[in-house]
């Protein structure tokens, strides 16, 4: 090697940076790694300005005869270029590449291998080399050598940056607490951990990357333990090197503490801290999961290349950039797959390829055609923005529909990768597709079996209320039946026709509220969450739940004296609650004490496997003093179908129907038992902050005292002619004039253009032909100032799409209900001086 050339006296600047380098005390530790790691015989940290190399700290096992505070005419290195790119040069053997091998500066110095990264600042700005080279050939070109240089220098950066800042005058800390501080901004998971490979630190960026909610979940833990079992092994003889002195490198498999899969490239480098203590193990683990994906895409399109073509030419001619398939192999698959050149031309296919055309598009291709081409106008833009992608080097798979647009198109699922020659250089791309289309059925099936599976486990709650219900109906009818005979009594006296009258109308409020209840729960209607206060809802469905367990079991429920809110389906929330109690009947033959208990602020436990979280959920338990589950039997109670009851006494759905809802809601469900003490299970459901002024929302306005009219014209819609009689009569007694029609087609000639004098519309939802929610909405369009009041006892149409916004008098309802509502709708418009038509 020449002799290193004498530059002008250093400024003081550069005098400090060599300094801080040599103030470094890990530097020589990390010089010694590499030498040791790559078998290369130089290593030294330079510092490079734009015209200027100095060396800063060396080691020297060949006698290049460089030493701390040399210098190399910037031309002469690779560094200048290292500083202008950021990016490293690395050569394993200058000979044998193409890049270096007629290069003046290897041959100028007499070297054969060479790696050189940048060292930059924190704040991105460039200070200077780590490098290495040797006079024989070395394999250097290796992404775990790569990393330790890198990390390398990034710990170099992070000190020099310390040294700086302690020199304008600033209190930082030349510490391994400085360092974790620094390390904290890094994109990646950094970690520290003992010499024994235990964690001391970690970044927040790796808590965020782990799922991990607090480093106090891991400190002290072995690292490698954190990691699947079968991957242990590497990982701790990563740790031990690192801990010999060698940087290291692995890849491998650990899912986040949520379960998330993910892949990781971790380095491992030893840490010295600069004031004394123990030797510090420095962990970068990086997320590689969507480069994993990618290249076992990548190499899975290989293979199905490689089975459908074991042999590509091994030439490819320089001037037309031709790729020449062997078509013998090609035209054995049934799989379309075909490369295009830079110009977008076909230069092969297969049979099968040319055959899907034929079928899709009635065209047999050519070589030579412009691919894109041979798609319709509305497909060919997409497709050549896709194989421009692939053009550019990019592999990516997408989803896309082929075919004739009136005609139903076939969907594919289609992989696009660059074609390369021999140099690396693009000349072409493959089209790669697999039809979906049957898979994309048997998922849309799969989603409708699913569908019915919930409504079967709903019905099968339903099932389990039938009993109970017929038996709350008959005494309610017996209520009604026995007083309605009282009453027709003339000698009666006013004060027990008042108490007969009253029960009546109890009973009747009672019996509706029933009828709700168990419409809610056979209705068919997707998920819908919505925010409910829990302790509220246990109270209410206890009354059904009460009808289920029957009269030999004491129900107690217990409820916190602050209000508890979550967002889930209350439909699926309900039917929960109610195939939990039914199991609990089951196991205390009907006799017993059943208690319903809702605890806030709870924290949801590890359950099977999973891992616990540390934020609010509300967990609401069903205890019974029941026999108890069976240890063989309780890993499957949750299953579909899986029950201990005798044949035709259960289904199997319940229990699957909590676990579902649960696990939909973003909770859980778990399950303590003790054979002949009884089972207690618990739903957990995240709980949510509610506003105090969100509770007060949709709160219904003052209701007018008086049910009185005076003298409104109200058009009647219903088809029912005893329900149409006894409205129109109810209307008549409360003041109000009415005219009934028999269907909505009949209300709207009778309405006219302009309303006809009509001051209300109140029509029943369900009606042969056009039903009343539809008859609402054209009214709205029609005729905008004119209430219109709905009544149903039920509807499909309002439990799939609702109101639509107008008032709704649910059945049965007490004319008093009647006459509020509509003195409501018409307080601020005058009754209609134009009487309407008779009815006709």
């Amino acid at each position: 090697m020449s002799t290193p050339a004498p530059g002008p006296s250093l400024p003081q600047d550069i005098q400090a940076d060599l300094s801080a380098v040599d103030g470094i005390a890990a530097v020589p530790t990390m010089l010694n790694v590499i030498c040791q790691t790559t078998g290369m015989g130089f290593a030294a940290v330079a510092r490079v300005t734009e015209d200027r190399w100095i060396a800063c700290s060396v080691r020297d096992d060949i006698a290049f005869g460089l030493k701390p505070g040399d210098e190399l005419q910037i031309a002469t290195t690779f560094c200048d270029q290292i500083r202008r790119s950021a990016a490293p040069v690395i050569i394993d053997h200058v000979a044998e590449d193409p890049a270096f091998q007629q290069h003046a500066i290897p041959k100028l110095y007499g070297f054969e291998s060479y790696i050189s990264v940048p060292i930059t600042l924190p704040d991105g700005s460039f200070f200077g080399t780590l490098c290495a080279i040797d006079r024989k050939p070395a394999q250097v070109n290796r992404p775990n050598i790569l990393g330790m240089f890198r990390m390398f220098a990034d710990l170099i950066g992070f000190h020099l940056d310390a040294h700086r800042r302690l020199a304008a005058g600033e209190a930082l800390q030349r510490s391994e607490a400085f360092v974790k501080g620094v390390l904290t901004a890094s994109p990646d998971c950094v970690k520290v951990l003992s010499t024994e490979g235990h964690v001391e630190f970690m970044n927040a960026r790796g808590l965020e990357l782990n799922q991990i909610d607090s480093v106090q979940d891991i400190l002290g833990q072995e690292y490698a333990a954190l990691w699947p079992e079968e991957e242990r092994a590497k990982l701790r003889d990563a740790v031990r090197r690192a801990k010999a002195g060698e940087a290291s490198r692995i890849e491998g498999f650990a899912p986040t503490s949520k379960g998330e899969p993910r892949w990781w490239e971790v380095s491992f480098a030893p840490f010295l801290p600069e004031e004394g203590g123990p030797l510090k193990l420095v962990g970068i683990s990086r997320d590689v999961t969507e480069r994993y994906h990618a290249e076992r895409a990548q190499r899975a399109a290989a293979q199905a290349l490689q089975d459908l073509n074991e042999s590509l030419e091994k030439q490819v001619a320089a001037r037309t950039a031709e790729l020449r398939l062997s078509r013998d192999i090609l035209e054995s698959s049934a799989t379309p797959i075909c490369a295009f050149d830079t110009a977008y031309r076909l230069i092969a296919f297969n049979r099968a390829h040319s055959d899907e055309f034929h079928r899709i598009f009635a065209h047999r291709v050519q070589i030579g055609e412009v691919f894109y081409d041979l798609f319709p106008p509305d497909q060919a833009p997409i497709m050549r923005g896709f194989m421009a992608r692939a053009l550019d080097g990019e592999s990516f798979t997408v989803t896309q529909e082929f075919g004739d647009p009136d005609l139903a198109k076939p969907c594919w699922e289609v992989s696009y990768s660059p074609l390369r020659d021999e140099k690396g250089a693009i000349i072409g791309a493959f089209h790669y597709a697999k039809d979906i289309s049957e898979r994309l059925r048997a998922e849309a099936e799969l989603a409708n079996t699913q569908e019915a599976l919930r409504q079967s486990q709903k019905m099968e709650a339903v099932g389990q209320l039938t009993g109970g219900v017929a038996h709350d109906f008959n005494n309610l009818l017996t209520i009604i039946r026995s007083s309605v005979d009282f009453l027709r009594r003339p000698e009666l006296p006013e004060e027990r026709k008042r108490r007969y009258l009253d029960a009546v109308s109890d009973t009747v409020d009672r019996a509706a509220k029933l009828t709700g209840q168990l419409l809610a729960f056979a209705r068919r209607q997707a998920l819908k969450p919505e925010v409910f206060e829990v302790g509220e809802r246990l109270r209410s469905v206890s009354e059904m739940v009460d009808t289920v367990t029957g009269a030999r079991i004491r129900l107690v429920v217990e409820t916190p004296g602050e209000p508890c809110f979550v967002k889930a389906d209350l439909s699926q929330f309900e039917t929960a609650l109610i195939n939990m109690a039914v199991n609990a009947r089951d196991a205390m033959a009907g006799e017993g004490t059943l208690t319903l208990r809702l605890v806030r602020e709870s924290k949801l436990p590890q359950i099977r496997g999973h891992a616990g979280t540390h934020t609010a959920f509300a967990a609401v338990s069903l205890s019974d003093t029941g026999t108890g589950i069976r240890p063989d039997q309780l890993g499957r109670i949750f299953e579909p179908f899986f029950t201990t009851k005798e044949v035709g006494k259960g289904t199997g759905l319940g229990l699957s129907q909590v676990f579902g809802f649960a696990k939909q809601s973003g909770g859980d469900v778990d399950v303590e038992t003790q054979l002949g003490h009884g089972t207690t299970f618990t739903l957990y459901l995240p709980e949510i902050t509610v506003e105090a002024d969100d509770r007060t929302l949709g709160a219904a306005p003052a209701e007018i005292s008086s049910p009185i009219g005076a003298g409104q014209s109200v058009l009647v819609v219903e088809d029912n002619l005893e329900v149409g009689r006894f409205a129109t009569q109810i209307l008549e007694d409360l003041g109000y004039r009415t005219t009934w029609a028999v269907n909505a087609e009949d209300a709207l000639e009778k309405l006219g253009p302009n309303g006809n004098g009509f001051d209300v519309v109140f029509s029943d939802v369900v009606m042969p032909g056009m039903g009343g929610i539809a008859l609402a909405k054209r009214l709205r369009e029609r005729l905008p100032g004119l209430p219109v009041l709905l009544a149903s006892g039920y509807s499909h149409v309002l439990a799939q799409d609702g109101t639509e916004g107008f008032e709704l008098l649910h059945k049965p309802y007490s004319a008093e209900q009647l006459g509020r509502i509509l003195r409501q709708l018409t307080a601020n418009r005058p009754p209609a001086s134009v009487p309407p038509r008779p009815a006709g």
